[in-house]
């Protein structure tokens, strides 16, 4: 009586099959995480890379954009600050995180 009950709640041999298996859940948001990651996360990275070249190479001479806007020629670069002149006999201390971009002879 009770043997024919527990065959009955037994596990259905064909269940695994057509529920799609553990990876199969998991594929949506795998997908999701290597859409994200060529997307955001890698060209973020790429470009953190090369903002920091190019705050290392700075030198003497390069004329800078400052993050507030200001556009100057730097005149001596320490190893956590850029001096940059702004104006005749105006020379403000920055810090090299502040420095935006390098600009060419095309943007003047």
């Amino acid at each position: 009586m009770f043997t024919d009950l527990a065959y009955a709640m037994g596990a259905n041999p064909q269940a695994g099959q057509g529920q799609g298996g553990g990876l199969m859940g998991f594929l949506p948001l795998i997908l999701i995480f290597v859409i994200f990651y060529f997307m955001l996360i890698r060209p973020q990275q790429k470009r953190a890379k090369e903002t920091k070249a190019m705050i290392e190479s700075l030198k003497k001479g390069d004329k800078v954009i400052t993050s507030g806007g200001e556009y100057g020629i730097v005149e001596e670069v320490k190893p956590n600050t850029v001096i940059v002149k702004i104006a005749e006999n105006v020379k403000v201390k920055y810090g090299k995180g502040f420095i935006v971009s390098v600009r060419t002879e095309d943007d003047e």
